[in-house]
Parts: C-alpha cells; sequence; structure tokens
C-alpha cells in the first residue's frame, strides 16, 4: 500500500490498535521497548488508543510456547497472558474503546466462554469483542484434555455451531432482564438449563473472525461483525472484500453488517524519503541475522544454523513433510517459495538475510503524516476495506506518533472520528443491535 492522495469521501473509516504480540513486527532492540507483560504496557497502549477515538484494542492468543528445532522460539519467552483477564483490567482504566480478546473456539465450551464476554461487556458497559479462532494443530493440543482430537476439516463446523450456542445462551435473557431455561443441541454441543449473567448492554459481544481461506470467508460471512485480514495492495483488498459481500448475501446479510478491517503497519517520517529510510532500518531490525535464519528454516524445514546469514542461499531443497518448526502456521508450498526466494535472490545478488527482508511482510503504509493519511483514506475510498487494524513495531509506545500527527489530519479530511457519539462497541462500529430471539430455538 503506498502513500498516495484520494478523493474526499464522507463515510468514517474504521480503525483498531493491536497489541503487539510474539511475532517478527516488534523490534525488541529498540530501547524504547517495554514489557510484553506488565499492566502498563497494556494500559498505555489502551489508553492511546482511545484519546486516538479507536473503535477497539485487540489482543491476539497464543496457547502454547513455539518450538524451533525442539527448542523454545526465543521470540516467545516473554508469554502471553490470558486476554480477557487484561480485558477485564482494562475495562477499569478506560471508558469508551472497545476490548477485543483472541479466544480458541476449538479448545473451550460455549457455556463458560459466553459467560466469560458477558461479564466482560457488562463490566465495560457495552465494549466487549471476541475473535473466534480454530485450531486443528495436535501441538496445541498436548496442552488440554482432548488434545489434537480435532481433524482440521471439522474446525469450522465447530466453530460455527460455537458461536451459534454462545449466542442462545445470550440470549437467554430478555431486554427486560427476564431470565429463561436455554437449550442448544447440536453435533458438537448439548448444552441446556440458565444462564447466569443478563442479556449485555449491546445484546451480544460483537464477533470478529481471522481468516483468509475459503471456509473463513464462508464462516465470517454467516456469522461475523468484523473480519480481521491481510491484504498488501489495493486490488487484493477490493477483490477479498467484493468476495465478502457477495457471500454475505447468501445469508440474507448487507455489506454494512460485515466490516472489513485487514491489519496493517504503518513508519512515519518528516517527509516522505524520511519515512522510506526510516522503514529500511526498521525491517534490519525485525529480521535480524538469528531471525533471517529461523525465516529460512521454516521455509526448508531444515536445520541451517551452519548457514551464514550473509551468505547465499542453501542449494538443497526444503523438506515439505518436516516437523522443525511446531505451533506455528506451515508454509503451504515450500517448493514453490523457496523457488521464488531463490530467483530473487539470484536476481538481485542477495544474501539470505537481504532475501528474507526482501521477501517478507513489509510495512503497508510509508510516508509523511500527510501521505499516510491521505492513503488511508484512498484505500478505503476504493471499497479495499472498511478501515484497519494498526499494528505498531515498538510495545508499548507504537501508536503515539500515529494518533498525535496522523489522526488529527484524518479529522479534518472528515475521514474520522472527532469524538464517540456512543458508548459502545457496536455503535463505534456502526452496527446494529442484535434483535433478541429467545434463548431457545
Amino acid at each position: 500500500m503506498s502513500a498516495a492522495g484520494g478523493d474526499r469521501r464522507t463515510k468514517p473509516l474504521h480503525l483498531a490498535a493491536h497489541f503487539p504480540g510474539v511475532n517478527s513486527t516488534t523490534v525488541w532492540a529498540d530501547p524504547r521497548s517495554g514489557s510484553q507483560i506488565d499492566f502498563s504496557s497494556f494500559e498505555h497502549l489502551a489508553r492511546t488508543a482511545e484519546r486516538g477515538l479507536f473503535d477497539f484494542f485487540f489482543l491476539a492468543e497464543g496457547l502454547r510456547l513455539r518450538e524451533h528445532n525442539g527448542r523454545i522460539h526465543d521470540l516467545d519467552v516473554v508469554g502471553r497472558p490470558e486476554s480477557i483477564t487484561v480485558l477485564n483490567a482494562l475495562a477499569a482504566v478506560t471508558e469508551r474503546i472497545g476490548l477485543a480478546g483472541t479466544v480458541n473456539a476449538t479448545f473451550n465450551e460455549p457455556y463458560e466462554l459466553a459467560r466469560r464476554f458477558a461479564s466482560l461487556d457488562h463490566l465495560s458497559g457495552g465494549r466487549a469483542a471476541w475473535n473466534v479462532v480454530t485450531s486443528s494443530d495436535a501441538f496445541t493440543g498436548e496442552n488440554f484434555r482432548r488434545g489434537g482430537y480435532l481433524d482440521r476439516s471439522d474446525r469450522y463446523h465447530r466453530a460455527a455451531e460455537f458461536v451459534a450456542a454462545a449466542r442462545t445462551l445470550w440470549d437467554s435473557w430478555t431486554p427486560g432482564g427476564v431470565a429463561q431455561p436455554f437449550a442448544h443441541s447440536g453435533p458438537q454441543f448439548t448444552v441446556e438449563g440458565e444462564f447466569t449473567v443478563p442479556r449485555s448492554p449491546q445484546g451480544h459481544p460483537v464477533v470478529i473472525q481471522a481468516g483468509d481461506s475459503d471456509e473463513g470467508r464462508e464462516f465470517a460471512a454467516a456469522t461475523a461483525d468484523v473480519i480481521f485480514t491481510r491484504h498488501s495492495t489495493l486490488e487484493a483488498g477490493q477483490a477479498f472484500r467484493a468476495d465478502l459481500h457477495r457471500r454475505l448475501a447468501r445469508y440474507g446479510r448487507r455489506p454494512d453488517d460485515l466490516k472489513v478491517m485487514p491489519g496493517v503497519t504503518y513508519v512515519l517520517g518528516d517527509t516522505d524519503a524520511d519515512a522510506q529510510e526510516k522503514a529500511a532500518e526498521i525491517r534490519r531490525q525485525q529480521i535480524s541475522p538469528q531471525n533471517a535464519i529461523l525465516a529460512l528454516e521454516q521455509v526448508w524445514g531444515r536445520d541451517l544454523s551452519a548457514y551464514d546469514p550473509d551468505g547465499p542461499l542453501p542449494g538443497i531443497d526444503p523438506d515439505p513433510d518436516s516437523a522443525l518448526v511446531q505451533g506455528r502456521v506451515r508454509v503451504a508450498d515450500p517448493l514453490a517459495v523457496a523457488a521464488k526466494w531463490r530467483a530473487l535472490s539470484e536476481a538481485k545478488g542477495l544474501s539470505i538475510r537481504q532475501t528474507v527482508v526482501e521477501s517478507t511482510g513489509r510495512q503497508s503504509f510509508v510516508g509523511s503524516p500527510q501521505a499516510v493519511a491521505a492513503a488511508l483514506e484512498s484505500f478505503v475510498a476504493a471499497g479495499a476495506a472498511d478501515g484497519f487494524i494498526l499494528v505498531p513495531h515498538l510495545t508499548p509506545s507504537g501508536l503515539d506518533d500515529f494518533v498525535d500527527r496522523v489522526v488529527p489530519l484524518l479529522q479534518e479530511r472528515g475521514a474520522f472520528r472527532t469524538e464517540y457519539s456512543g458508548t459502545t462497541l457496536r455503535s463505534h462500529l456502526g452496527l446494529a443491535e442484535p434483535v433478541w430471539k429467545g434463548g431457545t430455538p
């Protein structure tokens, strides 16, 4: 996504803040980099996002420390606190911003999770959101009683029924505050009884879905209020959003019922050239020599620790059946990726580290504050997204400059709110409150 100008528009864009997790985006070597688990870090980023009038603050999830060649991956050593616990604490130190937690539908149960999110919605005054994710990873499943019992093909079936069961529970109290018995019976769950938490301030917590696969898109079209995705070009974003809108029609839903919000990064400079220089330095920090070899091993599926990061790519082919990396999404076609990397390396004379820098995720928006504001606005105006989930490269201060320098420009352009008009996350997103359907289908 280049930082280029666009036509003025009146429909506001949406913004959310992603707390930097265990990934190759965060620059740990920067002296401004802070703790990943101290509450002060979560509080700083959430309050900064609220000062910027963002729709919601977003936490990812990690159910097991990843392993690489039989050892815990260094970027995971700091751990990953449980999302809803952190969000409950943030509800006490924020007033308007939505609070979104990623919680797995494969290794939880509907009653317990519906209760936790309904409680968060009450404690926050209607600001809760659930990012529904799934897992067919037996490695992750080893941390749970049922282990890796769920086939990959079944994970979205379970997730869809999980959300349906949770909504049955949330609907089991009338809007007037009367508890009614609930009952849900399906292939994955049979639950019945009486729910302990009254109907929440926004009816149901907002449901977010993260995934670009065909199954993920269909699940989002049928079920979600927001989809968290990733697209590096305007054309890819337009195609993705148009595809989702076609799917929505099959479920009797309108385009505005599902907000498309890709995760993006940014780098600001006093000038576009200054920003480009900063972006290049950040990429070099993100892809350290160690990270370059780790990225290479993830594609090759082999122990390449003996290779020089400043030397050429390996001459051997990847092992497509490797189990070297555990707990990370596997490269779909390692042979094709390796061929692409080799071609790039040979064409430009790049080392391993340089090839990884060139081939892996770059910053999405790079430029002066004026250029980035214009690019964000034009991207939404062109129908490529409804807004963005910003993923800063520093914890916890990585959002400060965006809120101070870009948000005011978006407001001047009429592309972003100048105050919160409502109190719930649904009001921020322009989503209608769910119609009460009763607790028993």
